[in-house]
């Protein structure tokens, strides 16, 4: 049996994991974070971009109608949150109407379906909230919105049920060829062996490379602030809202979230710290200023959090994805965006192309579903009776926020991939997503996680390995 090593744990690592395990293959991804999605996957935006705004007879432009099209089946087929809501591109200026007609020739010639010019009248017909200042509009019906993360989970669950072994806290520092097999080493001294390495490691996929190639690759680091409103404000927009596009990427967005929340962000900043996730006054500032350009009833006293992310751009200003320098080396890198509406076709291109490469067979035995966590927030009285009927935890509300129970939370702690700390509960379940943001549930939280993995109340950690609990209070027990 061949060996296959990828590197990173992100949506395309799991993606190309999940489509790899179709094939007879032994599969191993290496994650330097203690679980998946945890780089650019986590801090995104969730659209899914319908494809008027790539370049033709790029990579970009390929992946993204392929990709697109791929998520009605496959949302089905591993029960993750999406929406096809459709986008909007606003423009506030008569003279740049044209660039909006560019937009559009764009997307027909990269074979979008569905597009429609507007004037500002029709536009707000449609979405009542937006600025009276629209003089024009691009209406893509194909856009959607997903939950990044979840998609990423019910990849890697699915990937694991089919056979590939995650390992996590894994940070590769060197790959060398020994013979015929590559040499994978990590920063805790551990070593791997592959007949195929598969580079998907984000924003650090020009280290991996550039351990391997004389040619070398640089992805720069390009930051991106976002800011999520409350539930209360999900009905100031039904599509997603964005403002025309410069050289540094879509703007500044409006989008609901599959969860009912409203997304704002984010900001386009390079930067030279490729681990630096902090937010910053003004980032935040321009967030908030330019989202009012489009919606401008919006109101930060509504806004429940803030946070960053940052995207894997390379100079070339496409993505890299093929066989690199060596033979059984193969870079997927530079995966900005629209690299999560690309991840599905990307996963089953770089499968089919790694089997060509091995000569690998299909497997008869490949499960095609995932059922995720059930999510007692959305179901009806008589499904939330049933399902307490079959698990008293269900009737157990630990997260009063999101309504999360202590079923869900037992079940995302036990399922493969299972969630090892507060973060990963919740990026499976949403406790602590809430208006609170865990100010009600952590302890509770915590005291599940200690229970279902047998470890002290102390040693239950945050996802960057921060601590939850620093010791007993004067006169505790």
């Amino acid at each position: 049996m061949k060996d296959i090593i990828i590197i990173g744990g992100g949506i395309i690592g799991c993606a190309v994991a999940r489509e790899l395990c179709r094939y007879q293959v032994d599969v191993t991804l290496l994650e330097k974070c203690g679980d998946v999605s945890l780089g650019t996957t986590k801090a995104n935006s969730g659209i899914v971009h319908a494809g008027f705004d790539a370049k033709p007879n790029t990579l970009k432009a390929k992946f993204n109608l392929l990709g697109n099209a791929m998520f009605d089946n496959l949302a089905k087929q591993l029960d993750f949150p999406f929406k096809r809501n459709g986008a909007f591109v606003l423009c506030f200026d008569k003279d740049e109407l044209d660039g909006l007609k560019d937009l559009y020739d764009r997307g027909v010639a990269n074979g979008v379906e569905g597009l429609e010019l507007m004037d500002g009248d029709r536009a707000r017909q449609l979405e009542p909230h937006i600025s009276d200042k629209v003089v024009g509009a691009l209406y893509a019906k194909t856009s959607g919105i997903v939950s990044p993360y979840e998609m990423c989970i019910a990849y890697a669950e699915n990937a694991a049920v089919n056979g590939c072994e995650f390992i996590f806290n894994k940070e590769v520092v060197d790959i060398s060829k020994d013979g015929d097999k590559w040499k994978v080493k990590t920063k805790d001294g551990c070593e791997y062996r592959a007949d195929v390495v598969i580079n998907c490691a984000g924003v650090h996929a020009d280290d991996i490379n550039n351990m391997v190639c004389e040619e070398k690759i640089n992805i720069v680091a390009r930051k991106g602030e976002y800011m999520l409103y409350d539930k209360s404000c999900g009905n100031l927009a039904s599509r997603t809202i964005f403002q025309m596009p410069s050289k540094m990427g879509k703007g500044v967005l409006v989008a609901p979230t599959t969860h009912g929340n409203l997304i704002t962000g984010p900001t386009a900043n390079d930067v030279d710290d490729k681990e630096g996730l902090f937010t910053t006054y003004d980032g935040l500032g321009e967030v908030y200023t330019k989202s009012l350009i489009s919606v401008p009833s919006l109101n930060k006293r509504l806004v429940i959090t803030q946070f960053s992310g940052l995207r894997a751009h390379s100079q070339g200003g496409d993505f890299i994805i093929g066989e690199s320098c060596q033979k059984g080396f193969y870079n997927v890198a530079g995966i900005e965006s629209p690299g999560l509406t690309s991840a599905p076709a990307i996963g089953v291109h770089v499968a089919d192309e790694v089997a060509d490469m091995l000569s690998l067979s299909k497997k008869e035995n490949f499960v095609e579903t995932r059922k995720g966590i059930p999510h007692f927030a959305t179901m009806t009285d008589e499904e939330r009776a049933e399902l307490i009927k079959s698990n008293p935890l269900y009737g157990k509300i630990v997260c009063k926020c999101e309504v999360v129970t202590e079923g869900e939370i037992v079940d995302s702690i036990n399922r493969p991939v299972g969630a090892k700390d507060v973060d990963g509960v919740k990026l499976r379940t949403r406790a602590g997503m809430g208006k609170c943001q865990s100010g009600f549930c952590m302890e509770k939280v915590v005291e599940i996680i200690a229970r279902e993995r047998g470890i002290a109340f102390d040693e239950v950690q945050k996802c960057d390995g921060g601590k939850i609990v620093f010791g007993k209070a004067k006169g505790g027990k």
